[in-house]
C-alpha cells in the first residue's frame, strides 16, 4: 500500500487545472483527475460535487478572508477603508502565484461555463462583503454600492496584475486601482496613476474604432 498524502482537495484542485489546461476542460474528466491525483473518484466526490468546482475550490478561502478583514478593520474606518483592509489581505493570499493564475485566468477565458462560474464567484463575494458592512452600521444602499466597488477594483486589479508585462504585486495593483475609484469618485477626472496629462486627447480618441 502506499504511502498516505496529504491535502487531498489541494490535490484534486492541481490536478484538475493541469489536466484542464493540457486536454482542455470538456474533455477531461473526473476519474483522470482523481487518478492524476492519486486518488479515488469517491474521495474526489468528497471534496467536490463536480469537475467545475475543483477548480473554484479556493473561492471559500478567498471570501472568508476579505470578509474577516472587513470585519475586523477599526470601528472608525469608512466603509472603503474596510474593504482596503480586505483588498490588502487576500492580496497576500496570491503572493508568489501569479504563473498559476494566469494558467487558470486562461483556462476560464476559454470556457463559457467556467466564465458563468466565476461571475457567481464575484457576485456571492459582493452579496457578503455587503452583509459585512451591513453588520458595521453601514446602510442601504450604501453597504452594497461600496461592495460592488471592492469586487470591481478586485477584478480590475487582479487583471492588471495577471497582464503579461505586469511586475508590480498585487497588494500595490489593488491598492492602485482603489486609489483611481476614490479620485474618480471625488470629481478628480485626472487620477493618480492613470498617466493622462490634461493636455493628452481623451483616453477613448486613442482607441481603434
Amino acid at each position: 500500500m502506499g504511502r498516505w498524502k496529504p491535502d487531498a482537495r489541494g490535490r484534486l484542485a492541481k490536478a484538475a487545472l493541469e489536466l484542464c489546461t493540457e486536454r482542455g476542460y470538456e474533455r477531461t474528466t473526473v476519474s483522470e483527475i482523481a487518478a492524476r491525483a492519486g486518488l479515488t473518484e469517491r474521495t474526489f466526490f468528497r471534496h467536490y460535487a463536480d469537475k467545475r468546482e475543483a477548480l473554484f475550490g479556493g473561492e471559500v478561502a478567498l471570501r472568508e478572508a476579505f470578509v474577516e478583514a472587513v470585519t475586523d478593520a477599526p470601528p472608525s474606518a469608512a466603509p472603503i477603508d474596510a474593504l482596503a483592509a480586505g483588498l490588502d489581505v487576500i492580496a497576500g493570499l496570491f503572493a508568489g502565484r501569479r504563473e498559476h493564475v494566469r494558467e487558470r485566468h486562461a483556462l476560464i477565458a476559454a470556457n463559457p461555463e467556467l466564465q458563468e462560474r466565476e461571475l457567481i464567484k464575484l457576485a456571492s463575494l459582493a452579496a457578503a462583503l455587503a452583509d459585512a458592512l451591513r453588520g458595521r452600521g453601514v446602510a442601504e444602499p450604501a453597504a452594497s454600492l461600496t461592495a460592488e466597488a471592492g469586487v470591481a477594483v478586485f477584478k480590475v486589479g487582479f487583471e492588471r496584475w495577471i497582464a503579461p508585462d505586469e511586475e508590480c504585486e498585487l497588494s500595490r495593483v489593488m491598492r492602485d486601482s482603489l486609489d483611481e475609484l476614490r479620485a474618480l469618485t471625488a470629481g478628480d477626472q485626472h487620477p493618480p496613476s492613470s498617466n493622462v496629462r490634461p493636455a493628452d486627447p481623451p483616453a477613448s480618441s486613442l482607441r481603434d474604432p
